[in-house]
């Protein structure tokens, strides 16, 4: 973690990884990168522009290519996850998440109120049908089906009624919480192939 841009080239030459926090990105104009990737999925554009680097790569839908980022990686699970778009759009927003041994919505879990989270489990941990893993103000949040707990927010974080604060995920596998999914692979590895492509290009 580091709390300013000038920190940034050091670690890079003694081959560490910097985490500045900025929401508003401010920082690019300071550290002028090759390359940015807007990570945030948030199913729409925040303000990512396709001048803000030689190279802007965005994920899932809410980018159009050559308008809005050079390319757009597909994020939607099914046979063009990963994919790297150079034209058009990512398939857009369905509002269901991606099923896992067929189950969608029931493994999403979403705030009751508006108000402050607190857990009283944490990620990794077992759950049955109906557990409460944790409150917003005093009303609980509870499981509609049994598995893994395997995302959640972090608690003392103001929520607002119906967000999605974490899931379960029914395979039941602890471990599955602590690597990187099928889905992250095959985004990162389409972010990787596009920055390799169009870099390849300009080498030529």
């Amino acid at each position: 973690l580091v709390n300013s841009p000038c920190e940034i080239p050091g670690l890079w030459y003694e081959g560490r990884i910097p985490v500045l926090i900025d929401p508003e990105n401010n920082s690019k104009n300071e550290t002028n990168p090759d390359i940015i990737v807007d990570a945030i999925i948030a199913k729409r554009n925040t303000g990512t522009s396709i001048n803000h680097a030689p190279l802007v790569i965005a994920l899932g839908p809410g980018f159009v290519a050559g308008r809005d980022a050079h390319l757009v990686i597909e994020t939607s699970r099914g046979h063009n996850l990963g994919r790297v778009l150079a034209e058009g759009s990512a398939e857009p927003d369905t509002g269901v998440p991606g099923p896992i041994e067929g189950i969608t919505s029931e493994r999403v879990l979403r705030s009751p109120a508006d108000g402050i989270f607190n857990n009283t489990m944490d990620i990794g941990a077992s759950v049955k049908k109906g557990d409460t893993v944790g409150f917003v103000n005093e009303m609980p949040v509870k499981t509609l089906i049994g598995g893994v707990l395997r995302g959640l927010v972090r608690p003392g974080l103001m929520v607002s009624k119906g967000l999605k604060i974490g899931d379960v995920d029914p395979r039941g596998k602890t471990e599955y919480c602590f690597t990187i999914s099928e889905k992250a692979l095959a985004i990162a590895g389409g972010v990787l192939e596009g920055i390799l492509r169009s870099f390849t290009k300009t080498r030529r």
